[in-house]
C-alpha cells in the first residue's frame, strides 16, 4: 500500500518499511509518531485522492535516529571589491522507518460541515440632496 504523506511542510511518498530521512522532529528516539496529513492512499486496486486531505487516512512511523546531514558550504564573493565570505551549514535530521499505512473508508469517518450563513443585503446608498439647477 503506498501513500503521499506531508511531513513537516515536505511532501514524501511512503509504503511499510520504507525509511525516511525528514527535518528534525521533536519526539525523541524509538517514540512512534503518527502522521495524519495523507494526501493520497493506493492499495493496488483503488486510489484515494484527497481533496486536500483523505478523511481517516494515517502514517505511523517509529524515530530511529536524530543525526546532522552532510555540510553545505556557503560562499560568498564579490569580484574586484576584496569581498569573500565562507560559512557552513548542517541540517539537523531524523531517520524514520514506516511502520503502518492505515486506510480508512471515508464513509465511515464523517466530517462535520457547518451550514453557510446567509449575509446581509447591502442597503441602497443615499442619493445626493444638492440637485444642479
Amino acid at each position: 500500500m503506498n501513500a503521499i504523506v506531508k511531513i513537516s511542510g515536505k511532501q514524501y511518498s511512503v509504503e511499510k518499511d520504507t525509511k525516511l530521512f525528514v527535518d528534525k522532529l521533536q519526539e525523541k528516539e524509538g517514540a512512534k509518531v503518527k502522521f495524519d496529513d495523507v494526501l493520497m492512499v493506493d492499495n493496488g486496486k483503488d486510489t484515494k485522492i484527497g481533496n486536500p486531505l483523505v478523511v481517516g487516512a494515517s502514517v505511523e512511523a517509529k524515530i530511529v535516529k536524530h543525526f546532522k546531514d552532510k555540510k553545505v558550504v556557503v560562499f560568498k564573493k564579490k569580484r574586484r571589491k576584496g569581498y569573500k565570505v565562507k560559512n557552513g551549514h548542517r541540517q539537523q535530521m531524523t531517520e524514520i522507518i514506516i511502520e503502518k499505512v492505515n486506510e480508512k473508508s471515508a464513509a465511515k469517518a464523517k466530517v462535520a460541515t457547518k451550514p453557510k450563513e446567509e449575509k446581509p443585503k447591502a442597503k441602497a446608498t443615499k442619493t445626493n440632496s444638492k440637485t444642479k439647477k
